[in-house]
């Protein structure tokens, strides 16, 4: 619902713009934009925050796929009258003029489904610029909206006549740099985000670039100086600076190539199978290029740039869209303690034609009825919404790395798994159940299965589902960054918001903020999660950086809560150890923000620590209200939330190798209350890797003016639950 809300149009000649840059300020006047064209009549863009210098002159433009001057066109298979014209047709980079500039500035308050808070501030000064490219008889349009926080822009092509359909060869948009900035950053590649952060100069990135790359099933790393965004960086004289994208649709994500001798980056778009990086048709535009910038930290946490340049709700009844916290029969299986498939007798599965009660079960199957009835039983006891379930159909004997076409149908249980039986017992406990869709990346077969696996859903009571991509995409040669991965990601949310089905996408591209308009996507992975740390480990300062890249583009489903660290307790063939004190996991029920959050750990070790657990009980998983408290990449990040409805909040603090210090105020609480306050801390002894386990939990009473002191271990935290003492 908007309630505030102004506008403004201002409207120049060409004349007058031909020979004067156009400045645009933001609201509060600390961020100022200028536009321009260069000689050769290229756009150039620069930015400065209070005074200094954010972008240096970068150009803008895009180079086109050169058209077949051979090639016939039209259903009668006309010859070309353009032939000789084919190569000037690929420059929208140079050669243009000035039409026309609007300026406007706008003011809204809106209300999202859920989020961090209950309402959010849109307010920007907008420049839009017409240029004309007299050679071709073509004109785009570049939108440049610039927030208090931060500057978007895009590129949008009206229709016309001389520009209907055109396929992108490259996007050129550049962001120079001013210095050689510390940045924190992961490979550029067309397939996966799920590395490791590496802190390095600009300059360094080249020669990091090898350590940087580790395996994944899916991978292609595109250049030795190429980054994903969302890039986070930091300037020797204290300026933070992100580069991101919001609003991808029907386009390639963008991923960022260094000019590492003159340290200009620009912009680097996925390929499809041969090599093009975008089929366009006008009218279209391209996503947000946004650039975020402070000499704060928190401020960067707390920008809403990447959701304010997403289009409203476009669902008009939401009733049925709702935050979750649930279980799942998830990590015994992470760590290869259970199994996904049935049995170990098939190395090949036909569906429809392999019969598995012909079949010796191995024993270690996961998904079946009494197991999971015991984490519905656990699910019930301790108040967790929802119970996940996965490798419960058939197909897992050969699932991964096969090129399989017909992987899975989305439908047919495995002998062990009684779908109505535990629809039945989860209802009568009041527990949800959430369906779990791998599609081993055969994108095509997914589709053609859709409607049936999402009306199967329906017909047994599972309101959302968590979907999986991985592996390397059929259709053979396209990567799951690219636009036609793109187009199918979100015609999933879509196809799935007619059934009342809200999506949980792992692997999918990194999100970018399309959950304000589809909040039934309630949840990604597409970053390096917990279940690394079965696999030998995340860097002990991952989820101090998380936020400050992956999070400003939507919620993370991080599956945190892991209570037992040394995997060899789980399984003792398993030797990985997570990099996390027990106290962190719990702050990362705060730092982490998603409306969809995993108890990761298996029942039996929460039982372990049941006094410890009562804070994972207790945490929201919705918000009214949130403040940054401290905040430094790679080293720690503090973030205070209110939840929804109530006076109660909750503060979580993760720290990387050095540990941290705080000194907080408690000054967000509402003055002249009295709170009660139960602090969940690393011990005096607690480290990561020496003693995990070592936690204090005290309770005091407290007040806005109350300060408190408190230190989490090296890979450490702390989490406290605040609530109003009536």
């Amino acid at each position: 619902m908007k309630t505030r809300k102004t506008f403004a149009f201002v409207a120049m000649c060409c004349c007058a713009l031909l020979a004067h840059a156009q400045k645009l300020t933001s609201p509060d006047g600390n961020l100022v934009m200028d536009f321009s064209l260069n000689q050769k009549g290229a756009p150039v863009y620069e930015l400065t925050f209070k005074n200094k210098q954010v972008i240096k002159p970068s150009t803008l433009g895009l180079e086109l796929k050169r058209e077949d001057p051979e090639k016939r066109i039209g259903f009668e298979w006309t010859e070309r009258k353009d032939k000789e014209r084919v190569d000037e047709k690929t420059n929208l980079m140079t050669g243009f003029k000035v039409r026309e500039t609007h300026t406007s500035t706008f003011d809204e308050t809106w209300h999202p489904v859920w989020g961090e808070e209950s309402e959010i501030r849109n307010h920007y000064n907008e420049l839009e610029v017409t240029l004309d490219q007299p050679e071709n008889d073509r004109y785009i349009v570049i939108r440049f909206r610039l927030f208090n926080d931060g500057l978007g822009f895009r590129y949008e092509f009206p229709q016309q006549k001389n520009l209907n359909y055109f396929v992108i060869k490259e996007e050129h948009t550049q962001f120079a740099m001013t210095g050689d900035h510390t940045a924190f950053w992961i490979p550029g590649d067309y397939d996966t985000q799920e590395y490791d952060y590496t802190t390095s100069r600009l300059s360094e990135i080249r020669g990091k670039m090898k350590e940087a790359v580790t395996e994944n099933s899916s991978q292609f790393v595109f250049s030795p100086t190429g980054v994903q965004t969302a890039l986070m960086m930091k300037t020797d004289d204290g300026l933070y600076i992100n580069l991101h994208e919001a609003a991808l649709k029907d386009y390639s994500c963008m991923s960022l190539n260094l000019d590492d001798k003159n340290l200009v980056f620009e912009s680097w778009l996925t390929p499809d199978a041969k090599g093009d990086k975008g089929y366009m048709q006008t009218p279209c535009t391209s996503p947000w290029r946004t650039v975020i910038v402070s000499d704060d930290a928190r401020n960067i946490l707390a920008s809403r740039i990447t959701l304010n340049l997403n289009e409203p709700c476009k669902i008009a009844d939401t009733s049925w869209i709702h935050p979750v916290k649930y279980i799942g029969i998830w990590w015994d299986m992470i760590t290869n303690k259970g199994t996904w498939a049935y049995t170990d007798d098939l190395s090949s599965v036909k569906l429809g034609e392999t019969d598995y009660s012909k079949t010796k079960p191995n024993g270690k199957h996961s998904a079946n009825t009494a197991n999971v009835k015991r984490y519905i039983d656990f699910a019930a006891k301790h108040g967790f919404d929802a119970v996940l379930v996965e490798g419960w159909n058939q197909g897992w004997e050969d699932w991964f790395g096969k090129s399989k076409d017909y992987v899975f149908d989305f439908v047919t249980p495995y002998p062990d798994f009684d779908v109505e039986e535990v629809h039945r017992y989860a209802a009568s406990k009041g527990v949800e159940m959430i369906m779990h869709h791998e599609t081993s990346a055969s994108v095509r077969n997914y589709e053609r299965h859709m409607d049936k696996a999402y009306q199967f859903m329906v017909d047994n009571g599972y309101h959302a589902v968590k979907s999986g991509y991985v592996g390397d995409i059929i259709p053979r040669g396209e990567h799951h960054y690219g636009q036609w991965m793109v187009n199918h990601y979100l015609y999933a949310v879509k196809k799935a918001a007619d059934y009342k089905i809200m999506v949980n996408a792992h692997e999918a591209v990194r999100p970018t903020g399309l959950c304000r308009t589809y909040p039934n996507l309630i949840g990604n992975e597409s970053a390096r999660g917990t279940e690394y740390e079965s696999f030998g480990g995340n860097n002990v300062n991952h989820t101090t950086i998380l936020p400050f890249t992956r999070l400003l583009g939507g919620p993370m489903d991080y599956t945190p809560g892991i209570f037992e660290p040394d995997c060899s307790k789980v399984n003792p063939n398993n030797k990985s150890h997570a990099r996390t004190t027990l106290a962190r996991q719990l702050a990362l029920y705060v730092t982490m923000y998603s409306p969809l959050q995993m108890a990761a750990d298996i029942p039996e070790n929460y039982e372990r620590f049941m006094d410890a657990f009562q804070f994972i009980k207790d945490v929201a998983v919705d918000w009214d209200e949130t403040k940054y408290l401290e905040a430094e990449p790679g080293e720690y990040v503090t973030i205070a939330r209110r939840a929804k409805g109530t006076t109660d909040w909750y503060v979580g603090c993760t720290a990387g190798y050095n540990g941290h210090e705080s000194k907080l105020s408690l000054d967000f609480l509402q003055p002249g209350k009295k709170y009660e306050a139960t602090i969940y801390a690393d011990a005096k002894d607690a480290s990561w890797d020496k003693n995990p386990q070592a936690y204090t939990i005290t309770k005091k009473k407290v007040t806005n003016k109350t300060k408190l002191n408190l230190k989490a271990a090296v890979g450490g935290g702390y989490a406290i639950s605040i609530k109003e003492v009536k």
